[in-house]
């Protein structure tokens, strides 16, 4: 889907115009992939937008930011002061929020440090997912995960996600939503950009980070939300054929929310059908963040008011 247009950006410390958010074609990010980033949703509950999990998700900006030895001139609190104001000024809710930080425009070389930092953080205009009822049909990609000595799994930089490009772009090409892909010793890792759980034998079984998983805010608040409805938890090592005898699977993430997944390799999922420890899940999950029940884990950080313009809640297909 194309991106609407906000009014400003955040750009080191200050609001700019949208346009003005440029950089040099020599900056070090063009060449060498240097950025981390994140992706935040902001919900519209009735009580006002509220960014999901804002201090938890530019904790971990940071902390993939010091994985790659980059000096960030900004806390996590102002960071996500900064996020709060660049929603509240572009009057937009619901949205898609990414902060990003870059090498910029210096040093021409590999070696990256004496390229200054840039800090941005941009909000534009997203909608829910598909909903409860969406369910998809994935394969096991033929393109290994990272390995944990080769880039950082647990950072989330702009550099992983061409591992991720190649699993995306081939599950589509093969007419699939999404890639499951194994890491380097052949267990389940993550999809391309998603995190994966089965469901078996009323166990809710998902890969340790270990197996070049990225920490997922949405995967830790569906880790709490099993354990607040006493489904059995456990984190191991996923096998390749887990995928095709679990009674249920879904992916986790910033857009995928809760997707359940319909089957793996053209192998049925259990019935097919969304299972009921995912339907549950889902419920919980749509409850809170849409404010139909207490937020009894403060995951919801309130944006103040100032010119309401709600977004049309849109409908896009269910590929994460």
């Amino acid at each position: 889907m194309a991106i609407a247009k906000s009014e400003f950006i955040w750009h080191n410390g200050k609001l700019i115009p949208w346009d003005d958010a440029e950089i040099h074609v020599m900056s070090h990010v063009v060449h060498y992939g240097s950025s981390v980033f994140e992706g935040i949703r902001c919900y519209a509950p009735p009580a006002g937008p509220a960014i999901f999990r804002a201090p938890e998700h530019m904790q971990r900006l940071l902390d993939s930011a010091k994985v790659y030895r980059m000096d960030v001139d900004y806390t996590r609190d102002q960071l996500v002061k900064a996020m709060m104001e660049t929603v509240a000024s572009n009057g937009t809710w619901p949205c898609y929020v990414r902060p990003i930080i870059f090498r910029g425009y210096g040093d021409a070389g590999v070696t990256a440090l004496n390229s200054p930092t840039e800090v941005y953080i941009i909000n534009y205009p997203f909608g829910y997912l598909g909903g409860e009822s969406e369910a998809c049909d994935v394969c096991v990609s033929s393109w290994t995960r990272i390995a944990p000595n080769t880039l950082p799994a647990m950072a989330k930089s702009g550099a992983n996600y061409m591992n991720s490009q190649l699993i995306k772009m081939e599950a589509n090409l093969n007419g699939f939503a999404e890639g499951i892909a194994l890491d380097v010793n052949g267990f389940v890792s993550e999809g391309s950009g998603v995190n994966v759980f089965v469901v078996h034998r009323e166990k809710l079984i998902t890969a340790p980070l270990g197996n070049s998983v990225l920490p997922g805010i949405t995967r830790d608040s569906v880790l709490q939300i099993a354990h607040d409805l006493g489904i059995p938890i456990v984190e191991q090592m996923i096998p390749r054929e887990m995928l095709y005898i679990a009674d249920e699977a879904f992916f986790t993430g910033t857009a995928a929310e809760v997707t359940p997944i319909r089957s793996v390799d053209k192998i049925n999922v259990g019935t097919g059908a969304i299972g009921p420890i995912t339907r549950a899940i889902q419920k919980e999950f749509y409850a809170i963040v849409r404010g139909e029940k207490s937020d009894r884990h403060g995951w919801l950080t309130p944006v103040p008011l100032r010119t309401k313009q709600p977004v049309e809640r849109v409908r896009v297909p269910a590929a994460v």
